[in-house]
């Protein structure tokens, strides 16, 4: 029996005997238990993060919606603002005309004023200076006897422009 003497015969008789010792304690039950739960935990935290991953899909659909809401109002916004800049610059350009216009005909009527009050001087100094050159020239022409004739004439009228 020389296979006693063998260290490789120890050995596998030890690693036998080792493996009869964890069969009869039940170490494959507590084994195959322990991995069944850890699968168990595994198979719920797959449930956990697949419950998971469809929430954040669903929230980023939400936010996709939400955001393509909030463009299309600041789209929206954008164009209404356009549209009363462009309202405004027209009111503004129509009220600017008609100030222009105002400004324009005020300005006429005081040029008027001043031309009919321009005319009315020369009318007048025109006047004065008629008046004063017939005043010379009936002075220089009329003598006592001529002015005599004239004041006879004019009362001998008078009397039928009386009547």
């Amino acid at each position: 029996m020389e296979i006693f003497h063998e260290a490789e015969f120890w050995v596998g008789v030890g690693f036998v005997l080792v493996i009869l010792l964890l069969v009869w304690k039940g170490v494959p039950g507590m084994l195959g238990k322990w991995l069944d739960s850890r699968a168990a935990v595994i198979a719920a935290e797959l449930a956990e993060a697949k419950r998971l991953h469809e929430e954040a899909l669903a929230l980023l659909t939400d936010y996709q919606r939400r955001a393509a809401g909030a463009e299309a109002e600041a789209q929206s916004i954008v164009s209404e603002a356009r549209a009363e800049a462009e309202r405004f610059a027209a009111e503004s350009r129509a009220n600017l005309t008609a100030q222009i216009e105002r400004r324009a005909q005020a300005a006429q009527d005081k040029i008027a004023q001043a031309e009919a009050a321009a005319m009315s001087e020369i009318r007048a100094l025109a006047a004065n200076a008629a008046a004063g050159a017939a005043e010379k020239l009936i002075a220089a022409r009329m003598d006592e006897k001529r002015a005599a004739a004239l004041i006879e004439g004019s009362i001998k009228d008078l009397g039928g422009k009386l009547n």
